[in-house]
């Protein structure tokens, strides 16, 4: 296997009542853990087309441009997988849609959940960075 760092994005979107949307993984790379949408970014791709691109195809929600904005970026090695990432977080608060399980073979389900009560089997990268930054921020 190649060594090499990958960019993953993730993106928080909140709704009017100020939960935050994770999916539950499934697939070899973290199942079983909570993480919003995301995925690897694409060459050529800018940070915000990435994060367009990656919450249409999982959830098909279409995420309002100039509300995604970057909150903060984590080094994540997963141990268990030999997977090395640099991640960039994003917060968006206006959307259009209802999400909708797009890739059952990669997520088993799509959940809001309060800011102050998410659960505990979080993905790395999220647990990442929790450590240095509030969801709360968000609202």
């Amino acid at each position: 296997m190649e060594k090499s760092v990958r960019v993953g994005v993730g993106v928080y979107i909140f709704n009017q009542n100020n939960q935050v949307l994770l999916g539950l993984r499934k697939g070899a790379h973290g199942s079983g853990m909570w993480c919003p949408p995301g995925g690897h970014m694409e060459f050529g791709e800018s940070n915000e087309q990435a994060v367009l691109r990656e919450a249409k195809e999982e959830t098909n929600l279409d995420l309002s441009p100039e509300s995604v904005v970057l909150q903060g970026v984590t080094n994540d090695f997963y141990a268990e997988s030999g997977r090395h990432y640099i991640t960039l977080h994003f917060f968006c608060r206006r959307f259009s849609g209802e999400p909708q399980l797009m890739e059952p073979d990669k997520c088993a389900r799509w959940q809001w959940f309060d800011v102050d009560r998410l659960p505990e089997n979080l993905f790395l990268s999220n647990r990442n960075f929790l450590k240095n930054h509030s969801l709360s921020l968000g609202a």
